[in-house]
């Protein structure tokens, strides 16, 4: 049975056959910050990065005091879209690095979460310099409890694009960071951004070929993100000047679907365009309308002869 008729192995279809119904997602504040925005590594962020840390969908822990508290208002805001009896979420901590804190500050924030009764996995997006044996252990630890995801924003292999972009570590700090996990038994998710100012479609098509063939059968899950030019940041100041080439929407489609034919077809789609604040987008403005793009993709995939049932699904 065919939960979706996406042509590829999408979240939404992993969750409901685990489930048996959609599990949705509630984005979290842990009140933490970046090595890339303390003064560690850097002070601005990486290049694309917004004021909030990619956590504008989050509440603010600042706000809300309790992870408890954000959980119960996060849900409110997805309660219309439930259909009954499907109140299982994904406890999601997003806004900037999660795991740079204290191990205690961690264990009591990320406990907090795993033990609300409605929430059926955690998944904690950090960068992969910000994983020390402490951090690894508690993790591993709460994995007993519910699963664990980590989200690693790698965005792409190549190392003349990341020290563009302010990344901060090099790749073998990612690989490092990736067996450690997979050591420890958790499920790693790896973020990558399609459209770098600099790269070939040969570059991207590297980065997600190198992914497909981390391990035995790649990395578990993957979030394929277009380069959103949000104002405020340092990227939007390149572009304005006219040094940042964006992508039309035919060309990510494209990329796209190249890229999820480089991975195993058991690798997890979890994103395949991007959900930038509306009101800091400055390009593409095609991006804003995530039906425009969810609609140019299947119409893509079927184009290429890329139907229900091929090898993106399992």
């Amino acid at each position: 049975m065919f939960w979706n008729e996406k042509p590829y192995h999408s979240l939404d279809y992993e969750m409901k056959k685990q489930y048996g119904h959609k599990v949705y997602k509630l984005a979290l504040d842990g009140g933490m910050t970046c090595p890339n925005r303390d003064g560690t590594l850097g002070n601005k962020g990486c290049i694309f990065c917004s004021s909030g840390g990619s956590g504008e969908f989050a509440e603010a822990l600042s706000a809300h005091g309790s992870v408890t508290e954000q959980i119960e208002s996060a849900r409110k805001r997805v309660e219309g879209k439930m259909k009954s009896g499907n109140g299982r979420f994904i406890a999601y901590f997003q806004s900037y690095t999660n795991t740079y804190a204290p191990v205690s500050y961690l264990e009591e924030l990320f406990t907090q979460a795993i033990r609300h009764p409605d929430v059926a996995i955690l998944s904690i997006a950090t960068r992969p310099d910000c994983l020390p044996p402490d951090v690894l252990f508690l993790l591993k630890e709460l994995n007993r409890m519910k699963p664990v995801w980590v989200e690693l924003g790698l965005q792409t292999v190549h190392e003349s694009t990341a020290s563009y972009i302010r990344r901060g570590y090099p790749l073998s700090a990612f690989l490092k960071a990736y067996r450690s996990l997979k050591e420890a038994g958790l499920t790693v998710i790896v973020h990558t951004i399609l459209g770098l100012p600099g790269e070939t479609r040969d570059m991207v098509l590297e980065t997600a070929d190198y992914l497909g063939h981390l391990g035995e059968h790649g990395i578990d899950g993957i979030k394929l993100q277009l380069l959103h030019i949000l104002e405020g940041t340092d990227l939007a100041a390149e572009y304005q000047k006219g040094l940042v080439p964006v992508c039309s929407l035919e060309e990510y489609v494209d990329l796209v679907i190249d890229c999820i034919a480089l991975l195993p077809p058991e690798t997890v789609i979890h994103r395949i365009s991007g959900d930038g604040p509306k009101k800091l987008l400055l390009a593409p403005l095609w991006s804003g309308n995530k039906r425009l793009v969810l609609n140019a993709l299947a119409k893509r995939f079927k184009e290429r002869g890329i139907c229900q049932g091929d090898r993106y699904l399992v």
